[in-house]
């Protein structure tokens, strides 16, 4: 029960200091959407080959003596008002969760609205940092600064064994390099899929107006939305649609641009970062989407569409392609299919209508940051090989398969059990006391690497299809390369998202004709006189450091 006392100890201390507030949270932080969808499955082989390991392991371990636990103290995010990890059965599972990965465990949970100020203080008494820490977002220019002044153990000397570390080894490098600063590693990501973004269309529409090919290239893009506009793709004799569906939310451009070869924010032209709206390209994708809203292939009133609409045109029929994550493809699919609001394919209509989940256009589309928050290990807790070691052992076995079957479902038999197929099914979905008794351990998973558990709740059509795309998505990813420098530009933290304003709205304006070329070039202008040249030149300071 020491354990149980600990938690209870530091849900105290934090209550205290939340009242106390006795600093004020340092630095912005970007967004990041994140999805809780696996991208990979496992193979019966790779599960024979890790049973037959873990057997092997078991007999070597029986020999020896056992090895005393090296405890690790692990400050995560508490997203369930204080109830995370208790009840009759949260010891047992945290104790079998500790068995497995070697470690002591002591949890410092921070409620989320309090994890800056929590993060500000840990950092400033170094020497009783907790060796982990949870980091929401993005990287903040105060951590960024902590980093610097060597706050952080750098992980490349660690991370990259995959003997040790095969768990954490398999980490993108390109979302390792937006977790770099002055070369150090100084966070392991708290994985998400970098898929997510494309194209989705109505299947049963395409099939209506001819098109029987996925659209594969910029032409075929346009004469889906054209087709869609002008060829009544739902058999009603009424001119009523649209190719794409549009709201005020411009990440469907940002995506569309990818298509043409621009960059995601920031792009390397001739081995400089530049932000995208400087590429030639970026004009060219433009001039494309204005003539898609000249041609009357999007609503016309887009731009001042609330984006708590996003994605009720396709549902309600009024577009037939969804440029977004994929998963809102699959959930407007999901809709089709629900009982309450089943709707018919125009084409067979004994069945539901479907979304096809494309994708890439022309070999591109947007990447994801990869990530959803990220951990750090702090250099004045984690001050020796053996302790830096001991941790990363942690968080890699948290990855393997048992270990995150009890920290995301808990215990066969109480919380989840097997169905005739092998699939796991939830006991506890209901139970919130049940529930309660796992529930926040999943935050100090990496989910590093992405698979489906073993066993894992059962896939339909349109889980497998959002599965299989983000899986296929991951090569055609456009990457961020300036996102840790901006993180670290002083400029930028002061009036970047100013300045990012003056290009979206300028972009806009364009689309909808409301300036012209040379209202384009003078907002460009207007930007870099701002204060955006000094951003891109302390943006490639660092690239020029790093290279």
């Amino acid at each position: 029960m020491q354990k149980k006392k600990f938690q209870k100890v530091m849900a105290l201390a934090l209550a205290a200091s939340m009242m106390a507030s006795l600093t004020a949270c340092g630095g912005g932080e970007a967004a990041s959407t994140d999805s809780s969808s696996s991208a990979k499955t496992e193979t019966a082989a790779t599960t024979e080959k890790a049973d037959t390991a873990t057997d092997t392991k078991a007999d070597a371990a029986a020999t020896e003596a056992p090895k005393e636990k090296q405890t690790v103290t692990f400050m995560t995010i508490d997203f369930n008002a204080g109830a995370s990890n208790t009840g009759e059965h949260a010891e047992e599972i945290l104790t079998k969760i500790e068995d497995a990965t070697g470690a002591n465990i002591e949890i410092e949970w921070v409620l989320s609205d309090v994890l800056e100020e929590k993060l500000t203080l840990a950092m400033a008494n170094p020497k009783t940092m907790p060796m982990v820490m949870t980091h929401s977002g993005s990287l903040t220019g105060n951590i960024v600064s902590a980093a610097k002044a060597g706050a952080f153990v750098d992980l490349n000397d660690y991370i990259w064994d995959a003997e040790k570390y095969p768990n954490l080894s398999q980490m993108n490098k390109s979302v390792a390099d937006t977790l770099t600063v002055d070369g150090a590693l100084i966070a392991i990501p708290r994985t998400r899929d970098i898929g997510r973004y494309g194209v989705s269309y109505r299947q049963d529409w395409a099939e209506a107006v001819g098109i029987t090919e996925e659209p594969k290239t910029i032409d075929d893009m346009y004469n889906l939305l054209y087709k869609f506009t002008y060829e009544d793709p739902d058999g009603n004799g009424k001119n009523d649609t649209f190719g794409m569906e549009m709201t005020s939310y411009t990440g469907p451009f940002d995506i569309i641009q990818t298509w043409f070869g621009v960059g995601n924010g920031w792009a390397d032209v001739d081995g400089k970062l530049v932000p995208v709206h400087m590429q030639p390209e970026y004009k060219e994708a433009l001039d494309w989407i204005k003539k898609v809203y000249d041609d009357g292939l999007m609503p016309q009133d887009w731009a001042v569409r609330t984006t708590d609409t996003w994605s009720n045109g396709c549902k309600t029929g009024e577009s037939g392609v969804y440029i977004d994550v994929m998963d809102g493809g699959r959930r407007i699919w999901d809709y089709f299919v629900k009982e309450e609001t089943y709707t018919p394919s125009v084409v067979n209509p004994d069945e539901p209508a479907a979304m096809n989940l494309l994708g890439a256009v022309n070999g591109k589309t947007l990447a994801t940051s990869g990530y959803n928050g990220y951990f750090t290990l702090s250099a004045s807790t984690c001050d020796t090989p053996e302790k830096i070691e001991a941790t990363l052992t942690l968080l890699d076995k948290l990855n393997d398969n048992d270990v995150r079957l009890l920290a995301e479902y808990g215990l066969e038999g109480i919380h989840w059990e097997k169905d005739a197929d092998g699939n796991l099914v939830d006991l506890d979905v209901e139970d919130t006391t049940l529930a309660a008794e796992y529930a926040g351990l999943n935050q100090m998973l990496a989910y590093l690497p992405r698979y489906d558990l073993n066993p894992s709740p059962a896939k339909n059509e349109r889980t497998q299809a959002q599965a299989d795309i983000y899986v296929e998505n991951e090569q055609y990813a456009v990457f961020n390369p300036a996102s840790s420098f901006l993180a670290n530009s002083a400029t930028y933290a002061d009036i970047g998202a100013t300045l990012d304003e003056i290009i979206t709205q300028a972009r806009t304006q364009y689309i909808c004709g409301e300036i012209d070329e040379a209202g384009l070039q003078a907002a460009w202008d207007n930007w870099l006189a701002q204060g955006g040249q000094t951003i891109i030149d302390e943006v490639n300071e660092q690239y020029a450091a790093n290279k």
